[in-house]
């Protein structure tokens, strides 16, 4: 069973995201959170897999909650669900720590999908979202970079796969570039999340940008 923590400020939202997760035999909703500090609270109590996270809320917004559940909850992921299909929020979200970025607009069929990949380990990030990544950084190229020490210790193929994660590709389409098994992908990408100490696939699309390896065109 995967124990999912909501957290938005609007009632009737929460309602509504409880009653699809508790129709699914595999989810169910440990709380309801109206603010983020709230949240922060609820998810120490309840230890969820997954909190569903708003951006914009009293007390403590969704991007500071969080970076709070992420640093106190190695095992705990956050699917940021919003309104605001804006490139600061998407940024600031994985910049944040978040697994998943997912507009509220979202079929109910592909969010519950979602909430079971991010509760996995995986990461959430359609190409519309890498799409608004690259487009902030080719706005503001200087803004976020940084260098990355840890890609000294990557191996070639380890930083072409690193690139076409950067990219959004998924898996199966690295394996198609590089001519290689899925397999082999995934083992890269094992290797370069140990390497890189990054949480999850959506922190190495950060570190892509963040290194300078993508350069946005």
């Amino acid at each position: 069973m995967i124990r999912v923590l909501i957290a938005d400020d609007q009632t009737l939202l929460r309602g509504s995201l409880r009653l699809l997760l508790d129709s699914q035999p595999d989810l169910t909703a440990v709380g309801e959170a109206a603010d983020g500090r709230q949240a922060v609270e609820l998810t120490a109590a309840e230890q969820p897999d997954v909190v569903l996270m708003d951006i914009r809320m009293p007390e403590l917004d969704g991007l500071e909650a969080t970076r709070r559940i992420v640093a106190a909850h190695e095992n705990v992921r956050v699917l940021v669900l919003t309104t605001f299909d804006l490139d600061e929020y998407v940024y600031g979200a994985l910049r944040a720590g978040a697994s998943g970025f997912l507009l509220k607009d979202t079929p109910p069929a592909e969010l519950v999908a979602a909430i079971r990949v991010i509760a996995r380990g995986e990461a959430l990030l359609a190409p519309a979202v890498t799409k608004r990544l690259i487009k902030q950084f080719a706005r503001m190229p200087e803004m976020g970079r940084r260098p990355t020490t840890g890609l000294t210790a990557i191996t070639d193929r380890e930083r072409e796969v690193l690139e076409l994660v950067g990219r959004g590709l998924s898996n199966q389409e690295i394996a198609d570039r590089l001519v290689v098994s899925p397999a082999t992908v995934k083992t890269h990408v094992g290797r370069l999340l140990a390497k890189l100490d990054a949480r999850d696939r959506a922190q190495l699309v950060i570190v892509a940008y963040e290194s300078g390896l993508i350069v946005p065109g």
